[in-house]
């Protein structure tokens, strides 16, 4: 990169930070190094985060044109009413996909921050645009194919915008608001909307159509579980480092959540003496991984870190305290 520019770079980056003289316009060469080091991780970061979640909207958009609309089906959650609807009333689907979400955006940006939420508004646009401009073939009239496959893509676009920091069916968004009320699990909030949602595909389209939707949601869901391992589950994150105190302060500052701190030793080393250090812990949601990770490596690349699946969780930050974008 061009010296220049690199300077440019590195001074925008640290343009709200203060030297600890008090003068803003020097900065020492392991500020400066360590600021373009943020800069490079975080840049690389949006360029997968958008990769992501453009393979996620063309992969639901796939689903919907060349499989979906077709025959009528639907899936759960926000899609799926927004498919409910557009069966019932002919309104365009692009159209349903922004106007039911729009609750959801504005909830996501009370519980989940400011960052999230433009991503989520992003990426929905993005669907709705796609599903309007973007012509796909119908790719079989079967049922049984059409339900399958049409889950298939649909749940691997909503699982690679989840990845990528976004979702594009707020319904997840929804399930976890409710959790946090109501005291229950995730899993359980969106059940309970499904149910609704098929209910209702019954009442309006015909019992046929409603189990072949189920089909699709099942398909969707085990896709989308594939993808990103279950977003209704909690992520237990253990986190091995020399820099456990600034990881810490990040976890508390930033991501707006509770550490426990484990005294621990470094049973590896070079001559193989045992170091004592500590170890920090803390719990997420799966949405929040991507930006915990992030974090933990413009701190320390060479942290180890080990995370675990965590089916629900009860008392604590996880569901009191909104986070800090």
């Amino acid at each position: 990169m061009n010296p220049l520019w690199t300077q440019i770079i590195i001074q925008t980056t640290l343009r709200h930070k203060k030297n600890k003289s008090g003068d803003k316009d020097r900065y020492s060469d392991y500020q400066l190094a360590k600021s373009y080091r943020e800069f490079l991780i975080t840049t690389k970061r949006h360029i997968k985060d958008f990769f992501l979640i453009t393979l996620g909207i063309f992969s639901a958009s796939f689903g919907f044109k060349g499989f979906l609309l077709t025959n009528h089906f639907i899936d759960g959650g926000a899609t799926g009413i927004s498919l409910l609807i557009s069966a019932l009333t002919k309104i365009p689907l692009p159209i349903l996909i922004v106007c039911v979400n729009i609750p959801f955006i504005f909830l996501a940006y009370k519980i989940l921050g400011k960052s999230f939420a433009i991503k989520t508004a992003l990426a929905i646009s993005g669907l709705a645009l796609c599903l309007a401009i973007v012509n796909f073939p119908d790719v079989t009239k079967d049922n049984l194919l059409v339900a399958v496959f049409g889950g298939f893509f649909l749940g691997a676009g909503i699982g690679l915008s989840v990845r990528g920091g976004a979702v594009i069916d707020g319904t997840e968004v929804l399930a976890i608001f409710l959790s946090r009320k109501l005291g229950t699990t995730i899993g359980d909030i969106i059940i309970a909307i499904n149910v609704v949602i098929f209910s209702a595909a019954v009442y309006f389209l015909s019992v046929e159509i409603a189990l072949y939707s189920m089909i699709t949601y099942l398909a969707a869901s085990k896709t989308l579980d594939f993808i990103i391992e279950g977003i209704e589950e909690y992520i237990g994150v253990t986190i091995i480092s020399s820099h456990s105190e600034e990881i810490r302060q990040m976890i508390i500052d930033n991501m707006g959540r509770g550490v426990t701190i484990y005294n621990g030793k470094r049973g590896f080393g070079k001559k193989g003496e045992a170091k004592e250090m500590d170890i920090v812990y803390t719990v997420v949601t799966r949405l929040e991984l991507n930006k915990l990770n992030t974090e933990i490596e413009k701190i320390d690349p060479n942290a180890f870190v080990v995370m675990s699946s965590i089916k629900d969780t009860k008392g604590g930050m996880i569901k009191k305290r909104p986070l800090k974008h």
